[in-house]
């Protein structure tokens, strides 16, 4: 990468886990290629590496991801495990799948365990879900969020997080995040009387499924220059690689769940790659992150982290 200013990390706060790549959906913009059709599963092995490091570091935030992580048999285990040890949970939810068979009674589950629920909605319009996401998509999202408010989620004083998550429909930036926050919630609430807590909106990653897009459309060029121009180094401070490890389904560390679906392993000397079951007692702070091209979807713009900007527009 030409021009990237070399990061390091400061401390450790939060592990990501990627449960596995499978999911219900095949969304144009996923960044690790997750369907129907992946079968690579975190196994209860791994899982229970994940219980192990949780309880010898000093962290108190995991954070779950897929593909769909609720589709990992062990996915109640581990939020079990983790919350006996008052660590905060956070669900990476599509929503449909809180409507699939086998699924009966898990929005009660993380009720219960008080997880924070991230979940996608890609807007508030039913023709621009199911174009990036598939045809029923959005009627089975706003059935899946109006359960969720129904136990309390998005409500005030209920203690239950629900926050939404915006990725563009193309090659462009995410709007303004205040912005458009006013306009889910205004649109959501008057058309089908769902609350939220906040709104998040992330950058598409220009790797995997949306790169292959990009480049069948002549259009990757165009967005790589988009992005590094839109570079600003006061997003340098707050990008998530920082504070933050990805683990993959075999147990795997990387700085993020990009630099996970790259390839790019944590960087640790003399190893061609870190299990997590060889980082306890390991301080990362210092440590150089791998960078690519990729990276400036994180510093363009506003910044996008797993939870929204990083900046302000008033610091632009």
């Amino acid at each position: 990468m030409i021009g990237f200013p070399v990061i390091r990390r400061t401390c450790l706060e939060i592990l990501q886990a990627n449960l596995g790549y499978r999911c219900n959906q095949r969304c144009i913009h996923c960044h690790v290629n997750a369907g129907p059709e992946r079968m690579e599963m975190m196994d209860r092995s791994t899982i229970d590496q994940v219980i192990a490091f949780l309880a010898s570091s000093n962290l108190r935030q995991l954070d779950l991801t897929g593909g769909a992580p609720e589709l990992n048999p062990h996915f109640r285990h581990l939020i079990r495990s983790a919350r006996a040890m008052g660590i905060h949970v956070i669900d990476r939810c599509n929503l449909t799948v809180l409507e699939e068979s086998g699924m009966e009674g898990l929005e009660e589950f993380l009720a219960d365990q008080k997880v924070e629920i991230i979940a996608s909605l890609p807007c508030y319009l039913k023709e621009n879900v199911d174009h990036q996401r598939g045809n029923g998509v959005f009627e089975a999202s706003i059935s899946a969020l109006r359960k969720l408010n129904q136990l309390g989620y998005g409500q005030k004083g209920s203690g239950l997080s629900l926050n939404l998550v915006y990725n563009p429909l193309g090659s462009f930036l995410p709007p303004l995040q205040t912005l458009l926050e006013e306009d889910y919630r205004r649109e959501l609430g008057e058309r089908y009387g769902i609350v939220f807590n906040h709104l998040y909106t992330i950058t598409n990653m220009p790797i995997h499924r949306f790169e292959t897009l990009l480049t069948a459309r002549g259009e990757r060029l165009r967005y790589m220059n988009l992005l590094q121009g839109a570079h600003q180094d006061g997003n340098l401070e707050s990008v998530m690689c920082r504070r933050l490890i990805s683990v993959d389904y075999q147990g795997y560390v990387y700085d993020c769940d990009f630099n996970q679906a790259l390839g790019l392993p944590l960087l640790l000397e003399g190893r061609s790659r870190v299990h997590l079951s060889e980082l306890k007692g390991i301080d990362l702070k210092g440590n150089p992150i791998p960078l690519l091209d990729h990276c400036y979807g994180c510093t363009a713009g506003q910044g996008s982290s797993c939870t929204g900007v990083l900046s302000s527009p008033m610091t632009q």
